[in-house]
């Protein structure tokens, strides 16, 4: 009995000296894995439809874009779907994007595959030893995934749906791949007689992009310092990458109709997106839809959104108020306050024609991307059979 009470008290004072330890350990306020995950061009979205409304788009995405938006919207399409994207991105660099969807068993299921490719080709290689390239080597880009996406709608309220996907990225001389996948619901009821819907997605969720190729075998010469003039020959080696995380993403959006009428539609969006690279942001949108011009078979769209990205804060000159100075000079500060402004900005709209046994859709935006200046998307939707 004396050995137990002994043996207790030693626990007790172990803990008490744990719990005192724990109270000194200071917590992380932000573990954001900044420049931490590979495969970005996983972020570049769907369609000109969402990049006008900068994102906040998963809500009411129910034609074929939602194979990247929201798998959940998938089930809400009632015909069959086609859609091409293209996105003229910066510094000459292109992203290209299809989605099709079959709705199966009556509309309560749906399945759908999409294709996203990102690149750029014949880039100057320079390096210390040839700083001009007079050796006139290039290297390619050339990023790519592909998914299928199953969705079903469980009731006249509630869809969910999920995709699977491959990823593969090719960088000049080596290459990786993964397996990543997204997860998505899709409430929709009405608030004061007029439609409201809700959504909650992850994104790219999956294994790591460990890179391999012919741009990790070296040559590596052994030497030996007691004998500076030892000759060798080279030995073979492959150098081993670090494989890095997918930039997984959460989205929580809703999406209110303040107008709703046959013929004339006014939706007000917001979103919450949180990704474990970067810090979070928030997003509002409007849409205002026209369908049935003078009674024909024309419609028309107008979209405006702004998105917050706090993280824009990390490049601030150093000093304060009219005193900042940054290392590029004062042009370069001017120039970057005044376009960090309209960061986040983005425009656009969209025509459609319906027809007896089918449908087509243009869509166009534009958005800012501060220092970057603007990039252009553009994107075509062909509907198949009659509503």
């Amino acid at each position: 009995m004396r050995e137990l009470r002994r043996w207790s008290l030693g626990v007790a004072l172990t803990l008490l000296g744990g719990s005192s330890a724990l109270a000194q350990v200071e917590i992380p306020v932000d573990n954001t894995g900044f420049g931490t995950t590979s495969g970005e061009f996983l972020l570049l979205g769907a369609g000109a439809r969402s990049a006008a409304l900068g994102g906040s788009y998963a809500a009411i995405a129910t034609d074929a874009s939602a194979l990247y938006w929201n798998p959940a919207g998938v089930a809400l399409n009632r015909r069959p779907t086609v859609e091409v994207a293209y996105l003229d991105y910066i510094e000459d660099t292109r992203y290209v994007w299809v989605g099709g969807v079959l709705p199966i068993g009556g509309g309560e299921w749906a399945v759908g595959v999409n294709l996203g490719s990102f690149g750029f080709d014949d880039q100057p290689i320079f390096t210390a030893a040839d700083q001009e390239n007079e050796a006139g080597r290039t290297y390619d880009v050339s990023e790519t995934f592909a998914g299928l996406t199953i969705a079903r709608q469980f009731s006249d309220r509630f869809s969910a749906g999920i995709t699977g996907k491959l990823v593969s990225d090719v960088l000049g001389e080596v290459d990786g791949t993964a397996v990543a996948f997204d997860f998505g619901t899709n409430f929709h009821s009405e608030l004061g007689g007029r439609p409201i819907r809700a959504s909650f997605v992850i994104q790219h969720l999956g294994s790591r992009l460990e890179h391999s190729g012919a741009g990790t075998e070296v040559a590596i010469i052994p030497s030996d310092p007691r004998v500076p003039d030892r000759r060798v020959d080279p030995t073979p080696t492959r150098l081993r990458a670090k494989g890095w995380p997918l930039p997984v993403t959460f989205r929580v959006g809703v999406a209110y109709d303040v107008v709703s009428e046959a013929t004339n539609r006014l939706t007000f969006l917001s979103e919450f997106t949180q990704p474990n690279n970067a810090d979070a942001t928030f997003n509002v949108a409007g849409e205002w839809g026209f369908d049935r011009i003078g009674g024909s078979g024309f419609g028309a769209a107008l979209r405006a959104s702004y998105s917050y990205q706090p993280d824009e804060e990390a490049i601030e000159c150093t000093g304060d108020g009219a005193a900042q100075v940054c290392d590029f000079g004062t042009s370069f500060e001017s120039s970057v306050n005044s376009d960090r402004g309209l960061d986040g900005l983005a425009f656009g709209g969209g025509l459609k024609w319906d027809f007896p046994s089918w449908s087509v859709r243009v869509d166009y935006a534009l958005r800012h991307m501060g220092i970057l200046e603007t990039v252009n998307y553009f994107s075509i939707g062909l509907d198949i059979g009659a509503l």
